[in-house]
């Protein structure tokens, strides 16, 4: 059994798109022209897209972002992800996908990778997009904190 966190992403033109939005990727492995697997290192966060379609129009538009586990940790069921992970954030519906989408854009517009961002803010965004509030945007400020808080419990 790997140590590895396994998320399958697909790929069929106007129907199914499964893809990593962001995240640290340490194996990959093709399966077929449509799916591949994608693996990620126990503690690396990432952030899982589905979205859905039918002849009417969108049917499914998620977004998870997660924590990949080590063996033996607890963590939640999530399709297409092997074992599971811990979850940081976790929302459906196109306009709190989309918002979400814009937080990690203006997070990258930072400089910062939103893979090294604090778990917390995630769990933050998470709670208030879930009752139609804003979130607070993350920042510099907020970055050095958490990487210093890092430092410090080590």
């Amino acid at each position: 059994m790997s140590d590895l966190t396994e998320v399958e992403v697909l790929w069929l033109e106007k129907r199914i798109e499964n893809r990593i939005r962001f995240g640290r990727v340490v194996e990959e492995r093709k399966i077929d022209r449509h799916r591949c697997v994608l693996s990620f290192a126990p503690g690396s966060i990432f952030a899982f897209v589905r979205w859905t379609s039918n002849d009417l129009g969108t049917i499914i538009s998620r977004i998870d972002i997660l924590r990949a586990v080590a063996p033996g940790q607890r963590c939640s069921t999530v399709p297409y992800v092997k074992p599971g992970g811990q979850i940081l954030l976790r929302l459906s519906g196109w306009p709190k996908v989309e918002r979400v989408l814009q937080m990690v854009d203006a997070v990258e517009a930072l400089g910062i990778d939103p893979a090294d961002v604090a778990p917390d803010h995630w769990h933050h965004v998470h709670n208030r997009l879930s009752v139609n509030e804003n979130p607070r945007p993350y920042t510099k400020a907020r970055h050095q904190a958490w990487l210093h808080r890092q430092r410090v419990m080590r």
